[in-house]
């Protein structure tokens, strides 16, 4: 990665080793205040707050990736299910 630097290995969660690399960041000065005063309340530095939100945000964006498959593939369906619906109409109305 152009502008990191590996680091020694650190135990995760399970306690097992991972790579760590220092990576370069560049913030606007109103964004870094924000996220120190963030990390002091959250009782945590400000490079696991970092983390975390990065974290969150890929996340988010795997959710949203998912959510549009599933769009898709509801959208590609809807024919078949109305056909379905349309067959077992007359089991419901059996039940009343």
């Amino acid at each position: 990665m152009a502008g990191s630097q590996n680091r020694a290995r650190r135990t995760g969660p399970r306690g097992k080793a991972r790579a760590t690399s220092k990576v370069i960041v560049e913030f606007p000065a109103d964004l870094l205040e924000r996220a120190e005063r963030a990390a002091s309340e959250l009782a945590t530095n400000r490079s696991r707050l970092i983390r975390l939100a990065v974290e969150q945000f890929l996340q988010a964006l795997q959710r949203r990736e998912l959510e549009r498959q599933l769009a898709e593939g509801y959208r590609a369906n809807a024919a078949l299910d109305r056909e379905i619906c349309r067959e077992f109409a007359g089991v419901d109305a059996e039940n009343v």
